[in-house]
């Protein structure tokens, strides 16, 4: 059952992975948006349809003009995605208006919102959701201006509960945050549920437990935020257990907004709360990789060896997210997720590999970066990472460049002198696929290779499954009879992952790590 919910899940995954995340959230935004639109005929909604489209409108030259102006000004990329995000989310959180004074308090929370990725930055990286930033700017200046507006959060409404889900889950799915943002909203709206059910028996109102909860649960913007301003990546810690204690505070700071004299600790602030512990258990500076060489592992697989200009951390398993800018990016952006193949002895080398064949401009435009040329790290992430016991048995199994977070990992076993109890299954379409052979063969560790012909000067301790041998439940036990002992970690393409998932069912755990967006 298990085996069967990781391979949806991943055949899932892999179909949004043909958008970028910066692209789907952008699409779900402005899908919402039209919805809120159609809705605004109705009534169902706080602004009415003019209001929408002058604000929409509004924020988007106001957020688009500000970013030009400070990357311009920096001599940045310029990036329209970033600019229409920010102008969409703050759409759903201010106030939408035709008052000339409530719409120069919009001008002031977009430009703040913009001005914040380029001022609240640690080493050119932006600590605070910039929607955030703008949202609080806007509140503090309407103390003094009250006709400027403020923060309102009107998409906390019934009638656009399920879109903001659906569109949510879709985002949640392709940033593998749905179980960090699930937590969010069960602390926040428990939290709300037990601040709203006191609130009302110390003032003597008859509490409808059913009647309260799908209030606090639907019509609050807990569902929005968790969705679409929490998840925001270069916000978010790098380890999974740092993102969940993001969470929890978030969760308990927006369910119970504390009061800071003329303002409370509302939703926007407690994300900035959220975010300035994400930013002190990182310290993220920004990465800058300078291309030293390119290698031709396979006759598909090309590997990119980098020199880093200043220090920073990683585990082995973990992957960073690769910016190319380029002229005409397609539906996939300008950012690419790669599993890092080097140990973090190897620093500041620091290496990469990737599938050519693709046509996307990204990889057309990776492909066209010459020797010298400095390219940026958007951020470091991941937990597959090798079980901290290092007496816990282990299967690793690689389909094709899938096997780049084992090279890093048995890279490191070999340079801190750490012998552990590891298999590793490699599996490719044919022996001249295999990629990082001698990297691997140095682990000493046992190799299985699936592949359709048989590799030639295999080392002693690898061998091949042999001929029309397929890596199902029954191969994989024959190859790996302790299998029920071992925690399995596999690697690779949406696809492949999705059918092997259900051989490793048998396994006593499984770890997975889907490359999307190739």
């Amino acid at each position: 059952m298990i085996a069967s919910l990781t391979a949806a899940w991943t055949r899932g995954f892999g179909l949004l992975g043909r958008l970028s995340m910066y692209r789907l959230v952008m699409l779900s935004l402005a899908t919402l948006a039209g919805l809120s639109l159609v809705l605004s005929f109705f009534g169902l909604v706080g602004p009415g349809p003019l209001e929408l489209v002058v604000t929409a409108l509004l924020l988007a030259l106001v957020c688009a003009a500000t970013d030009f102006a400070a990357q311009s000004v920096l001599r940045m990329p310029h990036r329209y995605e970033s600019s229409l995000i920010t102008a969409a989310i703050l759409l759903f959180i201010v106030r939408p208006s035709l008052d000339p004074i409530a719409l120069l308090g919009i001008v002031i929370a977009g430009v703040a919102a913009s001005l914040s990725k380029y001022v609240l930055v640690w080493r050119g990286r932006h600590i605070f959701n910039p929607a955030a930033v703008g949202a609080t700017v806007l509140t503090l200046v309407s103390v003094a201006v009250p006709a400027l507006g403020s923060s309102a959060w009107w998409v906390g409404t019934p009638a656009l509960a399920a879109p903001v889900i659906v569109l949510g889950i879709a985002v949640l799915w392709r940033t593998e945050k749905l179980g960090m943002v699930a937590a969010f909203w069960v602390i926040a709206t428990a939290v709300a549920f037990l601040r709203t059910t006191l609130q009302y028996q110390a003032v003597g109102f008859p509490v409808d437990p059913g009647q309260l909860f799908v209030q606090v649960a639907f019509s609050s913007p807990f569902l929005f935020l968790g969705a679409f301003m929490l998840t925001e990546p270069l916000t978010l810690p790098p380890r999974r257990w740092q993102q969940f204690s993001v969470a929890a505070l978030v969760g308990v700071l927006a369910g119970w907004p504390i009061a800071l004299g003329a303002i409370t600790l509302g939703q926007e602030r407690a994300l900035l709360v959220g975010n300035l512990l994400a930013f002190l258990f990182a310290l993220r500076a920004a990465v800058r990789l300078v291309v030293e060489r390119r290698n031709e592992l396979t006759p598909t697989v090309r590997e990119l060896t980098f020199r880093a200009q200043r220090a920073f951390a990683f585990q082995p398993g973990q992957y960073l997210e690769l910016d190319v800018p380029h002229k005409r990016p397609d539906a996939r952006g300008t950012r690419r997720e790669f599993s890092i193949a080097s140990a973090p002895e190897d620093l500041p080398t620091v290496r990469i590999a990737f599938k050519e064949g693709s046509q996307s401009s990204y990889k057309r435009a990776l492909a066209e970066v010459p020797v010298g040329e400095t390219l940026a790290v958007t951020g470091v992430w991941g937990d597959f990472l090798l079980p901290a016991n290092p007496a816990t048995p282990v299967l690793m199994v690689a389909a094709g460049i899938g096997v780049t977070p084992f090279v890093s990992q048995l890279r490191h076993l070999q340079a801190i002198g750490e012998n552990r109890d590891v298999v590793l299954v490699y599996v490719a379409s044919d022996a001249s696929e295999l990629a990082f052979r001698e990297d691997i063969a140095r682990s000493g560790v046992p190799v299985i290779v699936f592949t359709r012909d048989e590799p030639a000067g295999m080392p002693a301790n690898w061998t091949w499954a042999g001929i029309g041998v397929r890596l199902d439940a029954e191969g994989l036990l024959r190859a790996v009879p302790d299998l029920p002992a071992r925690h399995a970690f596999i690697s690779g393409p949406p696809t492949l992952i999705a059918s092997l998932a259900p051989a490793l069912s048998r396994a006593r755990t499984l770890t997975t790590d889907a490359f999307a967006g190739y």
